[in-house]
């Protein structure tokens, strides 16, 4: 499960009832009095929402007509020669078993990488089960890296806020002399009465002092 952390800030508390219309029916009425020892606060209760995340749906698929170049040396030639034998090598059908037509190199010299993309769909295929492939330039030899490329396509991508429909945030809690926990007793008492609207409360955490982080599972 992925925790999700909430800052619950000074003079607040949260509040998670086992029945989720205990927690709806609250937060309708919105104001409280609740009787805190020898004063009565009015407090406010507000939906409990957590920080607005994102949901969406990846797609991985291998693609058939590209493929990924590793290990590519580095020579003391220019970026684009390098592209243009790289085109050449995978072109040819005695080296590339049959690669043909090539569309596009995209080519990264920094970290020795290049995707190969040829015209004819399926020409990837001629390189599954050849991870090392044989490469001659400047006078020279090499062994390159080359592995299936994966096409990434999102969807349904779309932002949304989390809200609990079991928990509550509770707001404008007055400072008194009382001390955190006896505060939080009084806060559960009030909250757990039915004629108060309440029900029974699974967890309560309140915090007088600075702020505090509570983490919920998602």
């Amino acid at each position: 499960a992925t925790e999700i952390p909430f800052r619950l800030n000074q003079n607040q508390a949260l509040l998670t009832f086992e029945d989720e219309e205990v927690a709806q029916r609250l937060t309708k009425m919105g104001k409280h009095c609740v009787k805190l020892d020898n004063r009565t606060a009015n407090v406010t209760v507000k939906p409990f929402e957590l920080d607005m995340g994102f949901q969406f749906e990846l797609h991985v698929a291998v693609s058939g007509n590209k493929i990924s170049v590793s290990e590519i040396p580095e020579l003391p030639i220019p970026k684009d020669w390098m592209r243009d034998k790289l085109e050449l090598h995978f072109y040819k059908t005695e080296q590339a078993a049959g690669g043909g037509e090539i569309k596009n190199v995209t080519y990264n010299k920094g970290s020795g990488t290049a995707v190969i993309t040829f015209l004819k769909p399926g020409a990837s295929s001629k390189f599954v089960g050849c991870t090392k492939y044989p490469f001659c330039a400047e006078g020279r030899c090499f062994n390159l890296c080359v592995s299936p490329h994966f096409d990434f396509h999102l969807r349904k991508f779309q932002p949304y806020c989390r809200v609990s429909k079991r928990t509550i945030l509770l707001k404008g809690i007055p400072e008194v002399e009382e001390d955190e926990e006896t505060v939080q007793d009084m806060i559960e008492i009030h909250f757990q009465k039915p004629s108060n609207g309440g029900g029974e409360i699974e967890e309560i955490k309140y915090t007088s002092r600075g702020a505090a982080y509570v983490c919920f599972e998602e």
